[in-house]
């Protein structure tokens, strides 16, 4: 088609022209060209009343006009040119049903689209109907309302005529429109679809209820969704008509299409507005399973979007990593989840990001790897960690690689598993392609090899004293600059210190790296010595046998808690002010009262711990100096007296099945295994005093920020990455943009607290679309049908006892005055809970997680990384755990139904 013939066809024939040549789906169409309808004018001498219509501009005349002109074009007959043109051109698409559209020369510009000012007629089947739509799509040009919209909008009636588009009809399943901009945001990086089951007369007219939803066009993650109420939906009906038809009950809550058509959509519409180098109102029909596309038209009210909508960065998905096209990335929350739990925010992840590339290289770099090999870590190093929805991932195949730095990778990668608690072990043939260097020759790696093997050797013996040297100087640096009181400094003054913290700490924390490579290397020799020795130990030995010791540093917070507790329920007056105050005064009042010792007893609990908090590690987390409300959810928890230890267990069992010369070498290596678990545990609790004093001075870099009228209050720091954050004081962020930056994370926040978080899912290169990501398990939040009585949910054994009671499921440490504890995870602020409950039963972590040692120190039964456990178990249950056999029976229902 020529640009002029391309001109005659209208502007809806324009758009399908071009849509067609470019290959998009586009049901077979045709034009009936404004020559036919010129000629049908000249026919009639209908032309002076046009050119009359087109040079006013006063309303009412113009209407006067319009209606003698509807009346002419109504009443005249066809010439005989004009028919055959018209039956031509219904004939060359096939005859039958067909759809007859008018086209006029000005619709769908860039300015005007006349979204709905002319007529279009569906189902159109034979050469009478046929002609008298025609007839009807060109009266409309003139139509009151036509009229109205052109000179209201300042324009008068062109008098360049209207085409007609005849096309095929796809009597469709679902149809509706795609704006490939938010037309009421402005923001460029959304679409906004709308749909309608069957036909979309009922979108137009507004008689049917739509669905709506809004899709980010670059990463294919969901925003705000309606889901209509559908009581009937437009079909073609025999008469070659439309007709509305009820709707089953089944299908009037669901989404007219399914997510993965909402991402073909997406698709389709990316690439339609990247032929058009605008944004697009598109038009489109599922005709069974495939997309039709029935018109486009520019997005003529978009206006000036809001900074967030322009910013990138609004959604972080992934790992920043650069992922070759079909390379597959595993992604696991496994027992990061006991320190990461939900959603944790930009400067959360992009933080501990940051700290784990830095660490691991320095533990690298302590065992000697050559620099050739250091530098090739650069390219896995510093994504060691995913960010998807907001929840953080291991990425899992790195880790591998960061195993077979140290000797043993055969070993020490089936220890890591179980370590990280992942449900899935790594296939041979994979783990072993995952080399975290490559050398350019045998000899330089044979050499290389031998160097890392025997530093790591010398390592393994002399870890104690370097523990021990390491927490000397911590608590030198960590009480400096804890001794500071930030908000007295300028923001400058503040990011000053914060950044010579970061170094003096990261660069003094990746040489002890080597004691989780030593824990992993012993607790492995350990389990193989066990399976010699004692081939027939019970499941639960294996992690009973090894101890951290009841004096470990960590466990001192639940110990403190516990006295508290004892001294609230010695008075019964204090007890039931504790039990009946709600947290959130409750500090405020216990200062003022009569219980002065235990106020005082508080604020010395506060004063030693008071960088604790539930969620710990997440920065946005408040501790108990910001917060210490959450110190009485804590000690709620903790009224009720806990349950003995049962420690010795272990002990018993190898007095009655071990002695000799096997006896004294299994106890050496017990020792040592013992001693790395205590180190590593002195070793997390000075991360968790790191971050809270972290956490005071990003609370008092975000103070600064609203200061400067950068941010509006100071928790807004948490949406911002740690490379903005570090631009507002090194000049290298926008600070203008921050605040829409924010307001877009926040509303991104909102959307992905709805989704279901799968505990592991696989990508394959860069591909986050919404497609890719449901395949996986990426879903809105849905009920899931509760355990039967009777079931037996199956987990892994971590701490012995049989204990029967009540389920109680929690997402957070509170009262569970006794009951059974259900968490999907926990993190090391739960140790404080533990006390309280008769049991513990976890869905994601493994025995080594910090709860679970510090479970087995104070002799709470416990099973972890029971399947689903959050989702089958219901608060009121009757559940019987064992946690030798690693067992949930569920005894009832709840409903007062008990197992036969």
């Amino acid at each position: 088609m020529s640009e002029d013939e391309v001109y005659r066809t209208g502007g809806k024939g324009a758009s399908l022209h071009r849509l067609s040549s470019a290959g998009l789906p586009v049901p077979l169409w045709t034009a009936v060209a404004v020559d036919a309808f010129a000629a049908f004018v000249v026919a009639h001498d209908l032309e002076g009343m046009i050119g009359e219509l087109a040079d006013t501009e006063d309303l009412e005349h113009a209407l006067a006009l319009a209606a003698d002109l509807r009346a002419g074009i109504a009443e005249a007959e066809f010439p005989s040119s004009v028919r055959a043109s018209v039956l031509g051109a219904y004939e060359s698409v096939g005859g039958g049903s067909v759809a007859v559209r008018s086209s006029g020369v000005a619709e769908d510009g860039s300015e005007f689209s006349h979204a709905g000012q002319f007529d279009s007629f569906l189902n159109v089947l034979g050469e009478e109907d046929v002609l008298d739509c025609v007839r009807r799509c060109w009266v409309s040009a003139y139509s009151d309302r036509s009229v109205r919209y052109l000179l209201s909008s300042g324009t008068t009636v062109s008098a360049s005529g209207i085409a007609v588009v005849i096309q095929q009809f796809v009597p469709a399943r679902a149809s509706g429109v795609m704006f490939t901009a938010n037309p009421i945001t402005g923001a460029r990086d959304e679409i906004v679809i709308s749909s309608v089951l069957g036909l979309g007369e009922g979108l137009v007219s507004g008689a049917v209820d739509a669905d709506s939803v809004v899709v980010n066009k670059d990463t294919g993650v969901f925003g705000d969704r309606i889901v209509g109420e559908k009581e009937q939906q437009y079909v073609a009906d025999g008469d070659h008509g439309l007709a509305p038809i009820v709707v089953p009950d089944e299908l009037r809550s669901r989404p007219a299409i399914t997510d993965h058509e909402v991402g073909r959509l997406v698709e389709v519409g990316n690439r339609i507005e990247e032929i058009y180098g605008a944004p697009q109102d598109i038009e489109w029909l599922l005709g069974g399973d495939d997309i039709w596309i029935v018109q486009s038209r520019p997005v003529t009210t978009l206006g000036e979007p809001p900074v967030s909508a322009r910013l990138p960065g609004v959604q972080l998905q992934g790992a920043d990593e650069d992922v070759p096209a079909g390379e597959l990335r595993i992604w696991d929350n496994s027992n990061i989840i006991e320190s990461f739990s939900g959603i944790s925010s930009p400067l959360t992840f992009t933080t501990a990001s940051d700290v784990y590339g830095r660490v691991y290289l320095s533990y690298a770099k302590s065992l000697r790897v050559p620099k050739a090999q250091l530098k090739q870590m650069q390219s896995w190093n510093p994504v060691m960690l995913g960010y998807f929805h907001g929840r953080v991932y291991y990425n899992l195949l790195h880790w591998y690689r960061m195993v077979g730095i140290a000797p043993g990778y055969p070993l020490n990668r089936r220890v890591l598993e179980v370590a990280l608690g992942v449900d899935e072990p790594l296939d041979d043939a994979t783990a072993k392609t995952l080399k975290p260097f490559t050398f350019d020759s045998l000899p330089a790696r044979v050499v290389s090899r031998a160097v890392t093997t025997a530093t790591y050797i010398k390592r393994f013996f002399e870890i104690d004293k370097k523990t021990d040297r390491f927490m000397r100087g911590f608590y030198r640096v960590y009480d400096k600059y804890d001794a500071i009181d930030y908000d007295a400094l300028t923001g400058d003054e503040v990011y000053k210190r914060y950044r010579r913290m970061e170094r003096d700490l990261v660069d003094r924390w990746g040489p002890m790296m080597v004691l989780d490579a030593i824990l992993l290397t012993s607790s492995g020799l350990l389990y193989l010595l066990t399976k010699a020795f004692l081939p027939n130990a019970p499941e639960w030995f294996t992690y009973a046998v090894v101890s951290p010791g009841s004096d470990v540093e960590s466990a001192e917070p639940a110990r403190a808690m516990s006295l508290m507790a004892e001294h609230v329920r010695a008075d019964p007056k204090l007890l039931d002010f504790v039990n009946t105050t709600d947290p959130a005064t409750a500090y405020e009042k216990l200062k003022s009262s009569e219980w002065t010792e235990f106020a005082a007893e508080v604020d010395a609990y506060i004063d030693s711990y008071g960088y604790r908090s539930l969620d710990e590690l997440k920065l946005e987390a408040p501790d108990l100096r910001e917060d210490p409300s959450s110190l009485f959810v804590m000690l709620r928890s903790a009224l009720p007296e806990g349950p003995m230890s049962k420690r010795a267990d272990a002990d018993d069992y190898l007095d009655e099945h071990l002695g000799g010369i096997r006896r004294r070498a299994y106890e050496k290596l017990r020792s040592k295994t013992s001693r790395s678990l205590a180190n590593r545990e002195r070793l997390r609790f000075c991360r968790t005093r790191a971050f809270g004093m972290v956490k005071r001075m990003l609370r008092a870099l975000g103070r600064d920020l609203v200061r400067r009228d950068v941010l509006d209050e100071f928790s807004d720091v948490f949406y911002l990455r740690l490379d903005e954050l570090r631009g507002c004081y090194e000049g290298a962020t926008d600070t203008e943009t921050l605040r829409d930056l924010v307001a877009g994370r926040k509303a991104q926040k909102s959307r992905d607290s709805l989704l279901v978080a799968p505990p592991r899912f696989v990508t394959e290169g860069v591909d986050f679309s919404v497609d890719a990501l449901e395949k996986q398990g990426w879903i809105p939040l849905e009920a899931t049908e509760a355990a039967e009585s009777g079931a037996v949910l199956e987990g892994t054994p971590s701490a012995s006892g049989i204990v029967e009671g009540r389920a109680v499921v929690v997402d957070e440490p509170r009262d569970v005055a006794g009951g059974i504890l259900i968490a999907y995870r926990t993190d090391p602020g739960w140790v404080a809970a533990l006390p309280s409950a008769s049991a513990l039963v976890i869905e994601r972590g493994s025995p080594l997680t910090h709860v679970a040692i510090i479970a087995r120190e104070l002799g709470v039964p416990t099973v972890v990384q029971v399947k689903d456990v959050t989702k089958l178990v219901r608060t009121g249950m009757n559940l019987r755990v064992d946690g030798a056999r690693g067992v949930v029976v569920v005894l009832s229902d709840g409903t007062g139904r008990d197992a036969e």
